[in-house]
């Protein structure tokens, strides 16, 4: 196993650049990008969880790769068979920093990195099996909920064998998975796989496992395509592999029945000291929600997932969900081209209770930026 750490030039200017920056854009990205990496902060059960599967005798072998957070969009969806339509190359789901860069959205990017190592073309070049772990966090525009954030953690794995050692197929793949749900969940875990489909490998799995009685989709898995092994510079009449890749938070919720998953990043001793993989989280203390409504008229080119962006920074850390009530277009009513939208918007701390004068304050924000920044007409 090698440790390989990939730094980039052109990401360092543009970070660089970024922190000489002051607008709104720039500062939301600024504060993502200082976020800590839970994946590497001890005492974090998304540590946990990575060290679990890098201890994990079945993947010994594999090199382990940090590669860079802010990546070229190009290398990170042209190289893996997204089509030009997939909704994650819009300004919608994807942070960009300029018409070329982005904030990396998979740590499946970290193929291209890998196969460009100096020490891993040597081994290619002599035949011999390669494969790697990438983990850290990825940057994507999301809903707001418990469930959710736009900053996460995932990990990814791959392995390539060249066809005269073994042709990788479904056993491989079968393999590969039931050793991750072993390694995370223990050895008596139930789990079972069905078919699924990603951009970059084909046959593709999901792995689903037994959660207290229920049936919870925890990670995917594939034979990478040829025409990603080819994109990649690896002769794909020569070499087969199997690639998985899975969010964390997801199984770090599931493991402790997490309530938030605000929790994670919490610095509250007694929340930090909860956080163990397979204890069930019991709350410390719940503080009460303070919940208001908004509605508004807007041009039908609206994106809520930028406005979601703009509601969760209004308020870091103090916004529990944003819930879409009601969405309809009247040309009679609003005019063509307007749409209405409502939104409920749950306040809530996990560190102290917020009071009506403070959270009218902030919802006053968010109304003015509704206006300002979106041309939203308040009902």
């Amino acid at each position: 196993m090698q440790n390989i750490t990939i730094d980039s030039k052109e990401g360092a200017t543009i970070k660089r650049e970024l922190d000489n920056k002051n607008d709104t854009y720039s500062e939301r990205l600024k504060r993502y990008l200082g976020m800590p990496d839970l994946s590497r902060t001890l005492g974090s059960p998304i540590k946990e969880i990575v060290d679990r599967i890098l201890a994990n005798q079945y993947f010994k072998d594999l090199d382990i790769i940090q590669i860079p957070e802010i990546v070229p969009a190009d290398i990170s969806f042209d190289l893996f068979d997204f089509p030009m339509d997939h909704p994650a190359r819009s300004k919608s789901d994807t942070y960009y920093l300029d018409d070329k860069n982005i904030l990396r959205t998979h740590t499946t990017v970290m193929w291209y990195y890998y196969l460009d190592n100096e020490e891993v073309k040597k081994r290619i070049a002599k035949n011999k099996p390669v494969g790697c772990f990438s983990f850290g966090k990825v940057y994507r525009k999301d809903e707001v909920d418990r469930k959710h954030m736009n900053v996460f953690h995932q990990i990814d794995g791959w392995y390539l064998a060249p066809k005269s050692l073994k042709t990788i197929g479904r056993q491989d793949l079968e393999e590969a998975l039931g050793n991750i749900a072993k390694a995370v969940f223990g050895p008596s875990v139930k789990y079972r796989l069905n078919k699924d489909t990603f951009p970059y490998t084909d046959p593709s799995l999901e792995m689903e496992v037994d959660i207290n009685g229920n049936w919870v989709e925890v990670v995917g898995c594939g034979v990478v395509k040829g025409s990603v092994l080819e994109k990649l510079g690896v002769d794909s009449s020569n070499y087969t592999g199997w690639a998985f890749g899975f969010g964390l938070e997801r199984l770090a919720i599931v493991s402790m029945d997490l309530p938030d998953i605000r929790l994670l990043w919490s610095e509250n001793e007694r929340v930090k000291k909860q956080l163990k993989l397979g204890q069930k989280f019991v709350e410390v203390s719940k503080y009460p929600p303070i919940v208001r409504d908004i509605s508004f008229v807007v041009k039908n080119d609206f994106i809520p997932n930028d406005y979601f962006d703009f509601v969760r920074e209004t308020a870091p850390g103090l916004v529990e969900e944003v819930e879409l009530l009601d969405k309809y277009e009247n040309a009679e009513k609003f005019g063509e081209g307007k749409i209405s939208y409502a939104f409920r918007i749950t306040y809530r701390s996990l560190e102290r209770t917020l009071t009506s004068a403070e959270i009218d304050k902030i919802h006053k924000n968010i109304e003015d930026i509704t206006t300002k920044v979106f041309g939203g007409m308040i009902r």
